[in-house]
């Protein structure tokens, strides 16, 4: 059974705040910057229509990768194009689609996965767990826009948890633990660090997708090296080990317990849209899932309609250790042990009670 997890005062979690000198800058550009607590920024003032600046283009994407999101509020009848174009601004400055397209989807655009609480209007029960957007891919998108084209009037929100505070929530024996851990998704057999450093931030940050993970690979501890060490020197098989089902569980159950426990600690907050919400997430620097209320019917919680786009991120979220970025799962493993070794796109089954699809 997963142990509890408790917070030291030298590992409390901390979001960075607003940097002054963005917000100087944002206001300049005749924009309101509004903090949210205990993460995110609200966004007044701006017409996502006009471009920004490279320079608040850049302050933005700091501020992402510090706090997790952004908003910009208003901006209400966005064509596809439109919402498109100001997707660009970020990471790889360009789309990357992976999604079907729903009949409802505003003009049939490929890039634009519209999910809805009516089948009619959009894919039903999208992100019900905790996951971050896109780990089937190697470069797994750098940002994600939710474009809320219509808000439910009973509410119907997104949760999300920062990870770079995340991981300093954690006891140290999980951080070094954790760290030597790579996840393999059952339905690509791409291969991720369960942490990694933000290409912006420089924080150690968890990343582990509860839906689409068939294995975990764990680097063996040395006692004479320490982790840069192992991470240089070249694999072999009898340095690894597969997690076995008692430990994938434990590690599944504690990831989960730590960003739910994001709301009370101060690294997690629950979302609610209005209409005409632009939410762009830093997809490296926060994890998020729908609210319950989003999937609950029309007729309870009020039509709910929101857009999505993908953006291509700049580099590969790269696995350490000298282990490959593919694995193939659908053959034999290559390392010595009977761990969990499980395909399929919903992945290793963790908790019985709850539903997968992310």
């Amino acid at each position: 059974m997963a142990q509890p997890l408790e917070t030291t005062l030298e590992q409390t979690p901390t979001v960075e705040p607003l940097n002054p000198e963005n917000v100087a800058l944002l206001e300049q550009e005749g924009l309101s910057v509004r903090q949210l607590d205990p993460i995110g920024v609200e966004i007044y003032g701006a017409d996502v229509r006009n471009r920004l600046s490279e320079a608040a283009i850049k302050a933005l994407e700091t501020e992402m990768a510090n706090r997790g999101f952004i908003v910009f509020k208003r901006q209400a009848g966005l064509s596809p194009e439109e919402l498109i174009d100001c997707c660009k601004w970020w990471g790889g400055r360009e789309i990357h689609s992976t999604h079907g397209i729903h009949p409802a989807t505003p003009g049939r655009n490929r890039h634009i996965f519209r999910c809805s609480n009516d089948g009619r209007q959009g894919i039903l029960g999208v992100g019900p767990q905790w996951h971050n957007d896109g780990s089937f891919e190697a470069a797994t998108f750098s940002h994600s826009a939710y474009y809320m084209a219509r808000a439910p009037e009973n509410g119907g929100g997104t949760h999300f948890a920062h990870q770079g505070a995340a991981f300093n929530a954690l006891p140290k024996e999980k951080q070094e633990f954790w760290e030597r851990l790579v996840s393999v998704n059952s339905a690509s057999s791409v291969t991720h660090p369960v942490v990694h450093t933000h290409p912006i931030s420089g924080r150690k940050s968890v990343w582990l997708h509860l839906g689409m993970t068939g294995a975990v690979i764990e680097r063996l501890p040395d006692n004479d090296l320490t982790l840069e060490q192992l991470k240089s020197l070249p694999a072999s098989a009898d340095s690894f080990r597969l997690l076995d089902e008692a430990a994938m569980k434990d590690l599944f159950n504690d990831y989960n317990d730590l960003l739910n426990d994001s709301f009370e600690a101060g690294y997690g907050i629950r979302y609610e849209y209005d209409t005409g919400d632009l939410l762009f997430i830093d997809n490296w620097a926060v994890a998020h899932r729908a609210a319950p209320e989003a999937h609950r019917p029309p007729e309870q919680q009020g039509l709910r309609i929101m857009d999505r786009v993908t953006i291509k991120a700049p580099r590969n979220l790269a696995p350490q250790f000298g282990l490959p970025q593919y694995i193939n799962m659908a053959g034999h493993h290559p390392f010595n042990n009977d761990g969990v070794w499980q395909t399929g796109g919903v992945g290793f089954r963790w908790k019985n009670d709850i539903r997968m699809q992310n």
